[in-house]
């Protein structure tokens, strides 16, 4: 292994240390972590920010560094092992006290979308018999790992969650008070370890919480979900849907380190199916080839409808997609969504066949081009055919988030390029039927 020339240099912030990591070569970067001091160390491996998390693991572990492991917070060390080789990853949980151990072994046990894998273990439970001053002297003590203490959670003698109680409250009660008389009897807010780390975001967002409980079958806690990490998982998952809504998969890994092959293979498959999609419309246009024979000027338009189609379609998916995300939209208002489309992109489709129409006429009459006798009515096929593409590209691009989160799959999934080949294909069938229409006896 490459060792740096220099010392390492003095970071005042943990982020500063990231940053100055990620930007190492890789055979540079263990040399580097290893001149820096363990609670730096520690801090740095728990940043969501930090790519190089696999080689600085691996060099821990073949240390025996196991201090490193242990003050790192449990659900982060999770999510850092489950990106090692097996082999590593046993080894790292072998160097780990028997308690630990079994907490991160838990949370890697649980879903990787779920809340489960997200929460972390340390939060603060309190009898419901205690007093303010209690609970504060129990926070107090030394050597407990509280880990982020944004509220108490108060359960009752069988351990079961009956209210939370913020940091503030606690502050400001009386230290005589009982704890019980501070509660506003509301029931709390939780969520089960198995729920979609979506649903998580949701109620985080929508009841503006630092912290969010996750509780079992008995409602009795066992971790929480804190606004950082529901941060980190929303850029994680901003991340794969940006890969796939772009036509590809999730890389899983910054550009500049993914290999050659993995790069082939994530993008080469979603290429070859727009590829085929493709296909179908070199066999629409075989069917149309006498029609184009004999007017040859409706070629010139092909790439102006088919982009038309393709822009209206894809601008109705990512406003889709980000109304599934966010919960704006459900799946049973599929035909409240269709009955705003379908007006709209008659107005959009309207406007452009406007425009087209208008460039035709403006054209032959300044003599930029001859489209011939028949001019009025070449420019009356766009305008029908832009109203008719627009419409069916944007009823498509609405409806395909739709069908594929009914079915189960990723509403990102599909992507800009996939709604663009499916409108390429059906938008020239449309445009030819409308030619025939209106051309029929004059130029076909």
């Amino acid at each position: 292994m490459t060792t740096p020339p220099t010392s390492a240099p003095t970071f005042l912030h943990v982020a500063d240390a990231v940053v100055y990591l990620n930007a190492l070569p890789r055979d540079e970067v263990v040399a580097w972590a290893h001149q820096l001091d363990r609670a730096m160390l520690v801090k740095v491996l728990q940043s969501a920010e930090l790519r190089r998390s696999v080689p600085l693991l691996r060099a821990i572990v073949q240390d025996g560094a196991a201090d490193v492991l242990e003050g790192m917070d449990d659900d982060r060390l999770a999510d850092r092992l489950a990106r090692l080789p097996e082999a590593d990853r046993d080894a790292a949980l072998r160097l780990l006290q028997p308690a630990t151990r079994a907490s991160v072994q838990q949370l890697m046990d649980y879903p990787e979308d779920s809340a489960g894998r997200i929460m972390t273990t340390r939060f603060v439970q309190v009898p419901q018999d205690w007093s303010a001053g209690q609970a504060l002297a129990y926070l107090r003590q030394p050597g407990h790992r509280h880990g982020t203490v944004y509220a108490l959670y108060v359960a009752d003698a069988e351990g079961r969650l009956r209210f939370v109680l913020s940091l503030r409250e606690l502050v400001n009660a009386d230290p005589e008070q009982p704890l019980a008389a501070l509660w506003s009897g509301a029931a709390p807010i939780t969520v089960h370890a198995l729920a979609d780390r979506e649903d998580v975001t949701r109620l985080i967002r929508l009841y503006n919480f630092l912290a969010l409980p996750v509780v079992d079958e008995a409602q009795r806690v066992i971790g929480i979900v804190t606004v950082d990490d529901v941060i980190d998982a929303l850029m994680e998952e901003a991340q794969e849907d940006m890969n796939r809504f772009g036509g590809g998969e999730h890389m899983g890994a910054p550009y500049l380190e993914t290999g050659f092959l993995a790069m082939v293979k994530k993008r080469g498959a979603w290429l070859a199916l727009l590829f085929l999609g493709e296909m179908l419309t070199s066999s629409a246009m075989q069917h149309y080839e006498l029609a184009l024979e004999k007017a040859v000027v409706l070629a010139m338009f092909i790439p102006l409808i088919m982009s038309s189609g393709g822009n209206s379609g894809s601008q109705a998916t990512s406003l889709l997609i980000r109304g599934l995300a966010l919960g704006e939209v459900r799946l049973r208002d599929w035909w409240r969504v269709l009955g705003r489309e379908l007006p709209t992109s008659l107005v959009l489709g309207a406007g452009l066949g406007a425009i087209g129409f208008a460039r035709i006429v403006a054209w032959q009459h300044l003599g930029f081009y001859d489209y011939g006798e028949h001019y009025l009515l070449i420019a009356a096929t766009i305008w029908a055919s832009l109203v008719g593409i627009v419409c069916f590209g944007s009823s498509i691009g609405s409806m395909l988030p739709f069908v594929l989160q009914r079915l189960g799959l990723d509403p990102a999934s599909a992507s800009a390029p996939l709604v663009a080949t499916l409108v390429d294909v059906l938008g020239l069938v449309i445009y030819f039927s409308v030619a025939a229409a209106v051309l029929g006896g004059a130029l076909l």
